[in-house]
This record gives structure tokens, sequence and C-alpha cells, in this order.
């Protein structure tokens, strides 16, 4: 079992957030262009919330990364495992939240197993839950102090100026990906693709 190094994990979320900044943001200007369109829309959504499986192999994406029609190869087994993680989150959030904190750090890997190494459903939900345990903690601190510091950021840019609030959510998610990028790349590094 693999061990999440925090620092380690913080560090490398902004090397590949800010290494990645103008292409993430360019996927995410597509993204917001092309969400008005039917079944295009399927593809780039698919691509954009499983694009830390890609920035973890250390590569500059290309804006146009989105497009790529390997993403509506995994339609069905992405809203399967997508359902899924709701299924089981969702009566788990009944008992105080906890367990579905919890479980949704189990299950946070699961799409990107299932379009990065072509995982069926329950399987990437499986191994998801097996290459986080042990690490939850570590996931959960790290996604904490990022949280913390950008919420920070926005309640210094809402004292400030709009623009300061729009700048800092324009910096917060390509780190928030490249945390995910740097999670995914610790953990999943030795599963075999399908």
């Amino acid at each position: 079992m693999k061990k999440l190094d925090f620092a380690e994990t913080l560090k490398d979320a902004f090397a590949i957030g800010i290494k990645n900044f103008f292409s993430l943001l360019g996927c995410v200007v597509l993204w917001l262009l092309t969400i008005w369109i039917p079944y295009v829309n399927v593809g780039t959504t698919i691509a954009i919330s499983t694009l830390p499986a890609a920035l973890s192999k250390g590569t500059i994406l290309s804006p146009l990364e989105i497009f790529n029609k390997k993403y509506f190869k995994f339609m069905g087994e992405y809203f399967l495992v997508t359902g899924l993680r709701f299924l089981i989150i969702l009566p788990a959030s009944i008992f105080l939240f906890i367990p579905a904190i919890v479980l949704s750090l189990s299950y946070i890997l699961s799409t990107l197993l299932v379009v990065d190494k072509g995982k069926g459903a329950s399987e990437a939900l499986r191994l998801s839950n097996s290459l986080t345990y042990g690490n939850k903690w570590a996931i959960f601190f790290a996604q904490l102090v990022l949280g913390l510091i950008f919420a920070l950021l926005f309640f210094i840019g809402f004292k400030v100026s709009m623009i300061l609030v729009i700048i800092f959510a324009l910096i917060a998610m390509p780190i928030s990906l490249g945390l995910l990028a740097s999670i995914y790349k610790q953990l999943a590094v030795d599963v075999q693709e399908e």
C-alpha cells in the first residue's frame, strides 16, 4: 500500500496547477462554450472531470484535449460510476455527513480509473477504495488546507476588488485539479490498464 506524503502532495499540486494554468484555463473556456451543445457537452464534461489523470503524467495538455473522441468511449461507464458514487454517498450523508465525507474520499479516484485505466464502474470504485485506504487523512487535510487558502484569498478579494476574486478563482481551479492529479499520480501509478 502506497502512502501519500502530505507536504509533497501540496507542493506537487501547486507545481502541476501552475505548469498547466493556461492550458487548463483554455479547457475550461472551451468547456463553457460547448456546454450548450448536446452530445458534445457529454464528451467535454467527461474530459474536464478526468483531466487530473492526464495531468498526472506530467505533460502539458492542449486545450483541445477535451474534444478527444476517447472520452465518448467511456460515456456509459462514466455515468455508471458517477451514479453509483452518488447512490452510495447520499444515504451516508444522513449519518451526520462524516460517513459521506469518508466515502467521497474513498471513491475520489474512481472516475479517473474508468477513463484513464479503462476499469469498469464497480472495479473502479473497489480499486479507488483500496488505493485510498490509509491515505484518507492526508487527502482530507490536503483538500482542507487548499480550501482554507482559497477561502482566505477569496475573503481578501471580496474586501479589495471583484477582479481580485476572479483572479483568485482562476488560480484555484488549476491547483485544485493539480491536487487530484498529484494524488492520482502517487496512488494509481502501478494500476494496469484494461
